[in-house]
């Protein structure tokens, strides 16, 4: 499923940066205000679309991520924004000290898209990040349920058959490792769909790490089809039945996006 997107660095960046201005930015107002003047985290901010679009909304944004590479490409990208002091980028750990001492309640907003699913012991991460807010402060996660038809991302595989194979990454891990070697998958890339073996997210989990954080859901909504897909197939977005929603389990292999905003429940004891 080579789109263009897998390949253009100026495609995906424009399409994060509209993806983000025309639902994004609209789904977080509904739980808080967007203004001028707030701050926003983005973890992996890979090439800065996402916060180009905050920019424009008057907000100070700082992008950070483990790819120095893809440090690089949004430092190019959004020079502008760097020049005026409005964004900054950094290759850096979230849970480094120095990071955390310079930015604990820093920000309004943290903002994690299609990225929560990629990080290792989720149950740390996601109330690790709260301490970046401010009072008040809420987070974003926006995540491909595990279990929905390309929950494994096999659709950046070179091979066709495979990456038209939903639901094949819920094989037995060693069957799918063998699958993506007969389809003549980079050993780079291999390493990098079966890390989402062990790391993918399915919504009740996801909910219920939060509920253990002392996290409340202020604001989530589930997608049939994900509005990503409207720059990738044409599709408008379709927002997933509510009595769908309430089915667990089930609702992860047909939800194919879940986004929700977050904030630290006081009413919640230490």
């Amino acid at each position: 499923m080579a789109l263009v997107q897998h390949s253009s660095l100026p495609a995906r960046f424009k399409q994060q940066v509209d993806n983000a201005s025309t639902y994004l930015i609209p789904f977080l107002r509904k739980a808080m205000p967007v203004s001028p003047g707030q701050r926003v985290l983005e973890v992996g901010c890979g090439e800065g679309g996402v916060l180009k679009a905050f920019a424009a909304e008057g907000l100070i944004g700082l992008g950070v991520d483990l790819s120095e590479y893809r440090i690089e490409q949004a430092q190019g990208f959004l020079s502008e924004e760097i020049a005026l002091q409005q964004l900054d980028f950094v290759v850096q750990n979230v849970y480094d000290p120095a990071f955390i001492a310079a930015y604990s309640g820093h920000f309004d907003w943290v903002v994690l898209k299609d990225t929560i699913e990629h990080i290792p012991n989720q149950e740390q991460m996601i109330p690790h990040l709260a301490v970046f807010l401010k009072p008040g402060g809420k987070m974003f996660f926006g995540f491909p349920p595990w279990r929905m038809p390309f929950g494994g991302h096999q659709q950046v595989c070179k091979s066709k058959w495979l990456a038209f194979w939903p639901w094949v990454h819920l094989l037995p891990k060693s069957l799918y490792h063998q699958l993506l070697k007969w389809g003549k998958e980079p050993e780079v890339g291999i390493e990098e769909l079966l890390e989402l073996v062990d790391t993918g997210l399915s919504i009740k989990r996801f909910e219920k790490i939060c509920a253990l954080s002392g996290l409340k859901v202020d604001q989530r909504l589930h997608f049939l089809l994900n509005p990503i897909y409207s720059y990738k197939f044409g599709w408008k977005p379709v927002n997933q039945a509510k009595w769908v929603s309430s089915l667990p389990f089930l609702r992860d292999f047909i939800t194919t996006a879940a986004w929700y905003v977050v904030s630290p429940d006081k009413t919640t004891k230490a």
